[in-house]
Parts: structure tokens; sequence; C-alpha cells
């Protein structure tokens, strides 16, 4: 992971997106998993991997996108760039990094590592309400990098207002809703472990000590719809929510205000035997179609869980993603190499990505589109 030292990029300046002629770089994700884990506290490393009840969703995730099978297009003359907008800031990649708490556990720098490693890679960073930095340090280690910043609903309101303020005056370009939390999912290796967060890890961005409910015990406070277009109000930021699985609560969130809809299922950690975001994907992005965002753009939608390869994303973008987001590989490079690490995990996929395109005649990620994808069937490859 530590290689070659990269060039500072200016900021607001786009990394160029990975030239697709080349072949792509070597991404053994596994491998970069077992190194993960000897490096960390093994109960550490368990609260990152883990998943909820028998870990079924967990499993099942990554194996789902490959349920769909790739039909290339021939003859083509394609030359490819990864290059696309979220929500109108332009990025080198879809590939962009999901929100996940205390990283601090993981290395030192923690989101500060994550964010550089984002701004290096071109990609679009998420930022957790539980990180270990605040707000504005991180989206200022991004230096002009587009970030979003995540919500929970774990704190009091006033609170959690407070924070949707901040996000906005910060610099951040939308504000990520996450809705598939009212209690904590039970996570039996955190429970068979007796998990608790490393004495003295700062985090950042939640209430004092005194203010704080334990870590299980934490419960969301009952978000409703109306609460989308009230964070927009606050934050002056569009409004992105994820853990959307269902078609129809997709509409209902857009009719409500959100600018895009990110399908989740929270890295199997919340609900198991749940849909995976692979199959959910088609039911979301057809039932959103021909609705408008509140400035009259078409509804974006993300999709994160179990994007594991380059083919992965593809078969993504082809259902209807705009961009899919990486959690847990993106915790395993920032353990085992800071924020080259994460750099090194974006840029390999997103070379994997554009070399992939090439190969199935696509020459733009808007180019991926529903022709290119058929539903093979389960498999436990």
């Amino acid at each position: 992971m530590t290689g070659q030292t990269q060039r500072r990029r200016a900021p607001g300046e786009v990394a160029r997106p990975a030239d697709p002629t080349a072949p792509p770089p070597f991404l053994d994700l596994d491998d970069l998993e077992q190194r993960a884990r000897g490096l960390l506290d093994p109960a550490v490393f368990d609260y990152y991997a883990g998943g909820a009840g028998t870990e079924t969703s967990l499993a099942e995730a990554p194996v789902a996108w490959r349920t769909w099978r790739l039909r290339p297009r021939v003859l083509r003359g394609v030359t490819a760039t990864t290059a696309t907008t979220l929500l109108g800031s332009p990025v080198a990649t879809p590939v962009g990094v999901a929100p996940w708490a205390y990283q601090g556990m993981a290395h030192p720098d923690g989101e500060l590592a994550t964010a550089r490693g984002a701004a290096t890679a071109g990609a679009l960073m998420c930022v957790s309400t539980s990180a270990t930095h605040t707000v504005e340090e991180v989206v200022a280690a991004g230096a002009g990098s587009p970030a979003w910043f995540q919500l929970y609903a774990q704190h009091s309101p006033a609170h959690t207002d407070d924070l949707a303020r901040r996000a906005g005056d910060a610099g951040y370009r939308a504000l990520v809703l996450t809705v598939d939390l009212p209690v904590l999912g039970r996570r039996h290796r955190d429970l068979r472990n007796d998990f608790a967060l490393p004495a003295g890890l700062r985090m950042a961005n939640h209430p004092a000590p005194d203010d704080r409910p334990p870590l299980a015990a934490n419960e969301s406070p009952g978000w409703v719809l109306a609460d989308i277009a009230r964070f927009a109000e606050l934050s002056g930021l569009p409004v992105v929510v994820k853990g959307v699985l269902r078609g129809d609560d997709a509409v209902a969130c857009v009719q409500a205000g959100a600018s895009a809809v990110w399908v989740s299922a929270h890295g199997g950690r919340q609900v198991d035997l749940v849909v995976p975001s692979a199959h959910a994907l088609p039911e979301v992005v057809d039932a959103v179609r021909g609705e408008t965002a509140p400035d009259g753009s078409d509804v974006e939608v993300y999709a994160d869980g179990g994007v594991r390869t380059g083919s992965d994303a593809l078969v993504a973008l082809a259902l209807g993603a705009r961009a899919v987001f990486l959690g847990r590989p993106t915790t395993w490079g920032l353990t085992c190499g800071g924020a080259e690490g994460v750099a090194a995990v974006l840029t390999g996929l997103t070379g994997e990505l554009a070399h992939t395109m090439v190969l199935c005649g696509v020459a733009s990620p808007d180019g991926a589109t529903p022709d290119l994808v058929t539903r093979y069937g389960w498999t436990t490859r």
C-alpha cells in the first residue's frame, strides 16, 4: 500500500480516471482483509467485519451481484472514462466511500486519512456522524474534494439539528439521512465479545459523555417523512435518504423532498435475511423513474453492499445506480495503509471498472444501460 508518493492535488482538482487501456491494478481484497485482521484487536475486527443475526445477509451481499451477468457490446471502438457527477459535483469515479463509524480504531488518523485517500482517488467520501474527527476537520482534510455528511437520529433532536447546520456551513455537498437504524441491530459477534468502544476514543460529533447513552442503547427519537424537507432547509443541502430497499419507500422519500435515495442494507448489520442491494436496486430505480428532485433534476440512486470488483460496480451502474459505495474494503485499506491504503482500494476498483467497461463496449458510466445485464440465477461463488 505504501509504494510511490502521489502528487498532491490542488483544491477542487479532480484526479484523472484510470487508464482503461492498461491492465487494472491487482486488488486482492480477501488478502487485504486478512492483513487487517492481523493488525486489529480481535473485538475491533469483529465490530467492523460482523453482521446481524446469523450473518446470512452479510454473506449474501457480495454473492447477489454475481446473480447478474454482463452482455458485452462488441465492435464499438470505445475508450472509457469513469468520470461522472454526483448531485452535480464532478468526481473521477462512481466508486465512493460509504460512511463507517469510529475510524480512529482502524488508524490513528482515522477519517482524516480516509478523506485524503478519497481525494487522491478523485472519489466522494460520505462522513459518518460517529466519526473520530469533527464535521469541519474531515471536510478540510479532503482539500476541496466533494464530501457528504451522514446523519443518524441517535442523539437529541437539538444536537442532530446542529450537526445538520454545521455540515452545510462546513462545505459538504449533501446530507445523508440513514433511516434503517430505529434501534441497533443485534450483532452476535459484538455480544460475544462484550464489545465496548476503547477508552479515550474521540467521538468528535457526539454530545458530551454525560449526555451520551451506551452504544447498545442508541435508539432513534423517530424521524418521519416530513424530516426530509426539514433537514434540507436546516442544512441548505440536498438530502439523500440511505437505507431504502423498497420502491414504495423510495417514491415516498422523493415526494417528501429527497434529491436521491441510497439502496443499502447497512452492510448486513441491521436486519438479517434482508433483501440484498443487488436485488432491491432495480425495483427502486424503476419506482423513482420519472420523479424529480427538488431542483427539478432526475432523482439519483446509489447502492452499497458487497461490491468487491469492477464487474460488480458495472452491474450496479447498468441496473441504474449512479454510484456505488464501499464500506469494509476501505476499512481494510485504512487499517493496512492509512490514506495510501484507502486510495489504493478506490483506484484499484476504479481501474477494474474502467477495464471492464472497455471490454463491454461502454464508454462512460452513463452508457451502462439495463440492456447490458441479464439475471442469471443464484450462485455460491
